[in-house]
């Protein structure tokens, strides 16, 4: 089993939520999907010896977010050399959304699952309209969620959890990338929270990742969100490193 690294981690995110454009520098690479979620719109470093000039890069990379019409981020992880995180600091770029990425190796046997679960394409309208509206996405975001779903190039699924009366309650999106379940968009209808939904969309998600060979999952959470950091670590996840994302001067949150 190849050993899991944040390298190896961080590769599977990106290849498993695609953007739309992508420009590289070096070991740096900016992302862009229309301002869908601040991964798939950001800049990211991915090596942490790839800091050159990294004043220069950052402009370069900003004027880009800002010719395409969202806000300059940089994602910084422990791939982020040091020398950007002084450089950023310099700048005055504004740190938010402190954020913890979990991960397990996958368990020899699959979850019990306790309520009825349909797995889909996750191109299929009847699961990303579900999802979008359980997130209460307007138009527009339901669009660019539609536009990057197609573009995912790896095995990917789309979870949905019924309530008994019939009706989607909770789902996720599961692919598998370079061996890793990773996990996105996990949301839990707001008038059934706390009710073993969300845990049975992940748990589903997790047998099916296993089906596909995985040998182990991450995912991304808030560090603020206890109630999920609490249901992944219930379910084996662990945190294996910090995140946060840095907004040039000037700009609102993404």
């Amino acid at each position: 089993m190849i050993p899991l690294s944040i390298s190896l981690i961080e590769g599977a995110t990106l290849t498993a939520w695609p953007a739309i454009r992508q420009a590289h520098d070096g070991l740096w690479l900016w992302r862009y999907a229309n301002g869908y979620t601040k991964r798939a719109n950001s800049i990211h470093c991915l090596d942490p010896s790839d800091g050159a000039y990294a004043r220069d890069r950052i402009a370069r990379m900003a004027e880009l977010s800002v010719r395409h019409s969202i806000p300059p981020v940089f994602r910084v992880t422990p791939l982020t050399a040091p020398s950007i995180i002084a450089q950023l600091d310099r700048l005055g770029w504004e740190e938010f959304d402190h954020s913890l990425v979990m991960a397990m190796e996958n368990p020899a046997e699959d979850f019990v699952i306790d309520a009825p679960v349909k797995l889909f394409d996750p191109a299929d309208p009847e699961w990303y309209k579900a999802q979008s509206q359980m997130a209460g996405y307007d138009a527009p975001t339901v669009e660019a969620l539609r536009t990057i779903l197609e573009l995912i190039p790896c095995e990917s699924c789309g979870v949905l959890v019924y309530h008994k009366a019939g009706l989607p309650v909770a789902a996720t999106l599961a692919t598998v990338a370079s061996g890793i379940g990773i996990y996105l968009n996990v949301v839990t209808h707001p008038s059934a929270r706390g009710m073993g939904y969300g845990r049975a969309a992940v748990s589903a998600a997790v047998n099916w990742v296993r089906s596909m060979g995985a040998h182990h999952s991450a995912l991304q959470v808030l560090a603020g969100n206890d109630p999920a950091i609490r249901l992944y670590s219930s379910l084996g996840f662990g945190e294996v490193y910090p995140y946060a994302y840095r907004r040039a001067p000037g700009w609102a949150p993404a």
